[in-house]
């Protein structure tokens, strides 16, 4: 069973709509038990950094998604989905991520011409290939919102960047099964959909 992390803050419906257009029905969960007991996991998030780090404790479901992480489920990081895996945030200091990535988060720069937050599509720049990039072409437009951006320390988990203002980090890799998307895949029609598809490979390999 795929699992589809519920924790107030993430666009639920959607992801799942994708994912039944796929084919596949996924549950929909905020039970720690239930996460600790999926096949793979996907973590989506719309919302603050602090505010959902909060509401992980408070539903129980940090340490079952540690744990899923490191047993090496696959999981799918989407937006603040990505952001927490993080160390840290600049949107709320003093609050520790779950620090999977080393790094920290930090808030896009304004520039002349640029609104924050960065809304809409912008392309992808491929920088490795991985199996959740199969068949995606470099320069793919995939459709972003948010106002911060990942700056891990190290490039190696960074496996394609996008530039709005400054070049961000829009996926990072652990080299095995985790992954996470700056932009929402389920918003980003036929590209979007063929990275949950290359997700749900991974899963049914396992």
């Amino acid at each position: 069973m795929i699992a589809i992390i519920d924790y107030g803050m993430g666009n639920l419906a959607s992801v799942a709509k994708a994912l039944e257009f796929l084919g596949v029905r996924a549950r929909i969960t905020s039970d720690p038990k239930t996460v600790s007991h999926s096949k793979a996991l996907i973590f989506p998030g719309v919302g603050a950094f602090g505010e959902a780090m909060a509401e992980l404790k408070a539903r129980r479901l940090k340490d079952p998604i540690v744990a899923s992480i490191r047993e090496g489920k696959p999981f799918l990081g989407l937006c603040l989905g990505l952001q927490l895996l993080f160390e840290s945030s600049e949107e709320s200091p003093g609050v520790r991520g779950l620090g999977i990535f080393p790094g920290r988060v930090r808030k896009l720069p304004r520039s002349k011409g640029l609104k924050i937050p960065h809304m809409g599509w912008n392309r992808i720049e491929l920088s490795s290939r991985t199996p959740l990039l199969a068949g995606i072409p470099d320069g793919a437009f995939m459709y972003f919102v948010h106002s911060f951006y990942a700056e891990p320390k190290g490039s190696e988990m960074i496996v394609s960047t996008t530039r709005y203002g400054r070049r961000f980090p829009s996926i990072v890799w652990n080299g095995e099964r985790l992954w996470a998307t700056q932009f929402h895949p389920e918003k980003s029609q036929r590209w979007g959909l063929k990275i949950l598809e290359n997700f749900l490979k991974v899963v049914s390999s396992c």
